[in-house]
């Protein structure tokens, strides 16, 4: 597996690549790489010839009091896993060479981004569609891959990609997770042994209120038994646990064609967000 650093470099990289004339798949990361992580390598190989992944913890998607410093950074261990994983390509630029000196352009997509995770972290998606839009350029490929469990940014990367004209394919990727149902993510890490027990809670819980949707109970009163539960486990604060239209992110209050159950709580000190489909009988 080929590694660059350097904006020169990973072009060259990127030319010789496709001198084959064989297709791409990006991947991009923040490092901390996991099984979810590498269910979207593993799908890039399933729909392109070539395979890039980039690792790159962007603080412009970090806001303040927010993890950026003590963000895991363990390099060594994620570039062996991608090559393991059978990526042709690691882009790990640093941080001057995405935002140079005089940096000056910000990207908004409003809609998608509003409420959930854009109401409590404000700043946070407009960090991303910066750092996503300048990944594309860099790379141009032909598809680009995104986990299921950040739905909210999967929705408005697939929102900037028609509205820029990004010739790209969006492919979201659904949630890997633990056998006890958590999702995988690189904040788990920073779980106690105890608050990893009791963080279980939020997928239970979430599972039970879509079920209880389906079934016919009100949004609101599925929603409010949902927030119970969580407090019982000792979750310390509930963001929003809101169903939202599968496409445009609406509120929903009636269920009549394929939604989204989103959830974002705090146990200890470390913030969860989790999503499931929900669909009409």
């Amino acid at each position: 597996m080929q590694l660059e650093r350097r904006l020169i470099g990973v072009r060259a990289a990127m030319r010789n690549l496709r001198a084959d004339g064989g297709t791409v798949a990006f991947v991009p990361t923040m490092g901390a790489l996991h099984e979810g992580h590498l269910s979207l390598v593993a799908r890039a190989q399933e729909v392109a010839d070539h395979v890039v992944a980039s690792i790159f913890v962007n603080p412009t998607q970090f806001g303040e009091g927010e993890d950026l410093e003590s963000y895991p950074r363990p390099e060594d261990e994620d570039r062996a896993k991608l090559e393991n994983a059978g990526c042709d390509l690691l882009w790990a630029p640093t941080p001057d060479e995405v935002y140079p000196a005089g940096f000056s352009t910000s990207i908004r997509v409003s809609g998608v981004t509003e409420g959930l995770c854009g109401a409590s972290r404000p700043g946070h998606f407009d960090g991303v569609a910066v750092v996503v839009a300048k990944l594309f350029n860099q790379i141009a490929p032909d598809y680009a891959l995104f986990g299921e469990k950040d739905y909210q940014q999967l929705a408005l990367i697939r929102r900037m990609t028609r509205d820029l004209d990004f010739d790209i394919e969006i492919i979201g990727v659904p949630t890997v997770r633990e056998a006890d149902s958590l999702a995988l993510s690189s904040r788990n890490a920073y779980l106690t042994d105890d608050e990893r027990s009791r963080a279980v809670a939020l997928p239970i819980a979430m599972g039970e209120a879509a079920a209880a949707i389906i079934g016919g109970e009100s949004v609101s009163f599925a929603i409010v038994a949902a927030k119970a539960k969580l407090f019982e486990a000792g979750f310390s604060t509930v963001d929003y646990i809101e169903l939202r239209d599968a496409e445009t992110l609406e509120p929903v209050e009636t269920l009549e064609s394929p939604a989204r159950l989103l959830a974002a709580a705090k146990i200890g000190k470390t913030r969860l967000i989790d999503n499931i489909a929900v669909e009409p009988r």
